[in-house]
């Protein structure tokens, strides 16, 4: 078993091509025994973006704070607080923080071997 708390998890600057204003935590991944999902915590700053990307593989997104669109596919959807995404495999997505002064905070899971 691993309990923990988003505060000891280490943050680190997304150092990713077309990444704007976006932190990354990972309180739970296959490093703490995770069978099969990783557990991260994505937080983009006001006016901040993940890049414009894709892989091949799903993932769960469930916005803990914030507000903010998710590109797909072409088209931008609003997101907020308690709302939940899926992006299926090979569809291009990115995230924006639309806030002038408030942060986005979301929870991304993906299976172990993606993170």
């Amino acid at each position: 078993m691993h309990i923990t708390s988003l505060e000891k998890a280490k943050k680190i600057k997304l150092d990713m091509k077309g990444a704007e204003g976006v932190y990354k935590q990972v309180p739970i991944s296959r490093e703490h025994g995770a069978p099969t999902f990783s557990f991260r915590v994505f937080t983009i700053e006001p006016g901040g973006h993940t890049p414009l990307h894709d892989h091949p593989f799903e993932h769960l997104n469930y916005i803990i704070e914030g507000h903010g669109t998710v590109f797909h596919e072409g088209e931008e959807h609003e997101l907020k607080k308690g709302d939940f995404a899926i992006i299926p495999p090979g569809e291009r997505h990115q995230y924006r923080n639309t806030s002038t002064n408030e942060l986005m905070i979301m929870i991304c899971a993906v299976l172990k071997e993606y993170e």
